[in-house]
């Protein structure tokens, strides 16, 4: 299900959104690689004291894979902005930095397990489910009550054999919205390959989503 976009605005009382995106929520980005998608929020923000920006890769990693991930990185801190590296979607809900916080959005574009077969190899969707069904069950435990998860990911063969949604609902997760996604819609943001000899490529986006997840909504009890 897609639903009307809306771009940036800014509310009566000074908040200030991009796309799904408020500065008056907390939120928690996962496996960013040059962390641009973390600057585009920070940018349209004017402050990112709100938000939790990772990578999965050591800070040393990232000066060697991508140029200008320096200055992106300052930029970032210097709007308040707290970077960790080294985060596991695994087992981020144990973060010494994270494990008392809650998050209004949990954010992981493009999941990417690394190029070790090819895409519609069997044990290659495997590895990719792993990680995301991995990420849903850390992101699960570190949500506001009306907090959200989102991935965004391809839509089209093989990528669409992931079964994003079933993965989630495994977990306790249902699909709140599925929206489509356009780079062109986050200024600034450049995706990555990320792993390989052609990390600090980027790579064609094509036909993709933002899938939204919550936690169900809880029952009323009635005493017997």
């Amino acid at each position: 299900m897609f639903k009307i976009k809306i771009k940036n605005k800014r509310s009566k009382m000074g908040e200030k959104t991009i796309m799904h995106y408020s500065s008056s929520q907390e939120i928690l980005l996962v496996g960013e690689g040059n962390f641009s998608f973390a600057a585009c929020l920070a940018k349209e923000f004017g402050s990112a004291v709100k938000m939790v920006a990772t990578s999965f890769d050591p800070e040393e990693s990232l000066m060697q894979k991508y140029s200008n991930v320096t200055s992106t990185l300052n930029e970032l801190k210097g709007r308040g902005c707290t970077v960790l590296h080294e985060v596991d979607v695994h087992t981020m809900s144990q973060h010494p930095r994270l494990t008392n916080r809650r998050f209004d959005r949990i954010v992981f574009n493009f999941p990417h397990a690394g190029f070790i077969l090819m895409e519609h190899n069997k044990i290659q969707i495997k590895l990719h489910q792993d990680l995301v069904k991995g990420y849903f069950t850390s992101a699960r435990e570190m949500l506001t009550g009306s907090g959200e998860v989102h991935v965004t990911h391809k839509t089209t063969h093989p990528f669409s054999k992931w079964n994003i949604v079933k993965l989630a609902e495994e977990v306790g997760l249902f699909l709140v919205e599925e929206a489509q996604f356009t780079r062109a819609d986050y200024p600034g943001y450049i995706n990555k390959k990320g792993s390989g000899r052609k990390c600090n490529r980027t790579f064609r986006v094509g036909q993709c989503s933002t899938y939204k997840f919550a936690k169900p909504p809880l029952q009323p009890y009635f005493p017997s």
